[in-house]
């Protein structure tokens, strides 16, 4: 599984790296966190506002900061 944050490095985009870390520790699931921050790249996925959240490619969430409950449970989902 790989989850991917999406966003330019504002204060919100990096504690939504963090509570994506938290999410995938709590489930005991093995996923790869990969941030992207460039503009073209966050664009290629359709992303108008950041931070946002995608899993395996997939855009789950933009626009907002996801708690640790809520990432888990989309993790789970997928």
């Amino acid at each position: 599984m790989k989850v991917q944050i999406l966003g330019t490095g504002c204060p919100k985009c990096q504690q939504l790296m963090a509570n994506a870390e938290d999410a995938i520790k709590q489930a005991g699931l093995d996923a790869e966190v990969e941030k992207i921050e460039k503009l073209a790249e966050i664009m290629a996925f359709g992303v108008m506002s950041t931070p946002a959240l995608a899993i395996d490619g997939e855009v789950k969430s933009a626009g907002k900061l996801l708690s640790v409950a809520e990432i888990t449970q989309m993790l789970e989902g997928a």
